[in-house]
């Protein structure tokens, strides 16, 4: 998808002209540092990208949902004459459903609509393109109903969409910033309080560069599951001792210490990053407040270690591509980045070896899995908008 499609072309192609067409976009996401502490009530640091979600939509007379993706080709129609539910048959378009679904749960009438959407955000490469059409859903349906709800709460609802009806219980991270974004800034969010601030990203002669793997396994779900619950096995020991304890992001490294011998040693690992990662969090956004890029870069690569290691939820391919990224010269930090097991690494790396990245990590990568990886360059981009159409 071309930035500049008209999305509004695609639906009257579809679903005819007249009445009130709304249009939006909500970008991607990637997140530079801070992985898996989103669900343990810490500190992330994502991106919106250059890579985005359009939707338009209008009301009907009747209780009828037509949803159509264009990615998918497919026509997903519902009744909310009756439960709205998730079906594995209905692939992105259950997303869109889900923010309806939600916002019924919220007391939110909804009419009938037809909903069109599509989107140039790589599909399976942990950029986030579930939050981006729930946000990007959320902020059209507002303009086209006019309910009210403040930017949060929808942020909040979208998530509760994809926690409860789609089944993946993420974090806040995902439509957080997808909502919130702002071109020039990265955005350091504290996933208990919701207070958050855009941090402006002076790369100078560097790029945040992203290379896809060409891999999603299919245990990212599962797996994901399994480390929020050790991840609360982990606060259980710790709170037992410690009362102050209400998460990871309470536990410090001496409190961990202290109750490891109680622990099942991949509890123990898995409590380990997070408490570790928080900490690289909050020491990059210092780093950044110094123009200190080198610092930045190195603890990218510490997050990508533990993320390795401690929390396992990398995979040999993306490990490679980290290893290659760091056999460039210049380049300052790579990690994966997204919930794991494949999709994407974010790296840091002057502007003018970026040709020299591309043709050694391709190469070597191609050489060695006979996977061709996709690379992209994207500023911080702005959140979701109402667009004109």
């Amino acid at each position: 998808m071309a930035k500049t499609i008209n999305i509004k072309n695609i639906f009257e192609k579809l679903f005819g002209t007249g009445g009130e067409i709304i249009c939006g976009r909500a970008p991607g996401r990637v997140n530079l540092i801070g992985e898996h502490t989103d669900y343990n009530d810490g500190f992330v640091f994502p991106m919106a990208i250059d890579f985005e979600i359009r939707l338009a939509a209008r009301k009907r007379e009747d209780t009828k949902v037509k949803v159509y993706s264009v990615d998918y080709d497919q026509k997903v129609e519902v009744s909310l004459d009756e439960p709205l539910e998730y079906r594995k048959e209905n692939k992105g378009c259950n997303y869109p459903i889900s923010v309806l679904w939600a916002l019924r749960q919220k007391g939110v009438a909804l009419p009938g609509m037809e909903i069109v959407f599509s989107g140039n955000i790589p599909q399976g490469a942990g950029l986030s393109s579930s939050a981006a059409i729930e946000v990007a859903t959320a902020k059209v349906i507002q303009r086209l109903t006019g309910f009210a709800m403040e930017p949060l709460a929808v942020v909040e609802l979208c998530q509760f969409a994809e926690n409860e009806f789609v089944g993946t219980k993420c974090g806040i991270m995902d439509q957080f910033i997808s909502m919130m974004g702002r071109k020039g800034d990265a955005l350091f969010l504290d996933c208990r309080s919701l207070k958050y601030q855009h941090i402006p990203l002076h790369l100078g002669d560097n790029v945040v560069l992203i290379c896809q793997s060409g891999v999603k396994h299919s245990l990212v779900d599962s797996e994901y599951n399994i480390r929020r619950q050790q991840c609360e096995e982990g606060v259980r020991i710790l709170a037992a001792q410690f009362k102050e304890i209400k998460a990871l992001r309470d536990a410090r490294l001496e409190q961990l210490e202290i109750c490891r011998p109680e622990m099942d040693p991949v509890v123990y690992q898995r409590s380990y990053h997070v408490i570790t990662e928080n900490n690289r969090v909050t020491e990059s956004i210092n780093a950044l407040r110094r123009d200190d890029l080198v610092k930045f870069g190195e603890l990218m690569n510490a997050s990508h270690d533990s993320l390795r290691d401690d929390y396992e939820v990398s995979c040999e391919e993306v490990d490679l591509l980290v290893n290659l990224a760091r056999q460039v010269p210049g380049v300052l930090g790579a990690r994966i980045t997204g919930g794991g097991f494949g999709g994407c690494t974010v790296n840091l790396l002057p502007a003018d070896q970026v040709k020299e990245f591309t043709e050694y990590v391709g190469t070597n990568y191609l050489q060695q899995t006979g996977i061709q990886p996709e690379f992209y360059i994207s500023s911080p981009a702005n959140g979701a908008e109402i667009l004109d159409c």
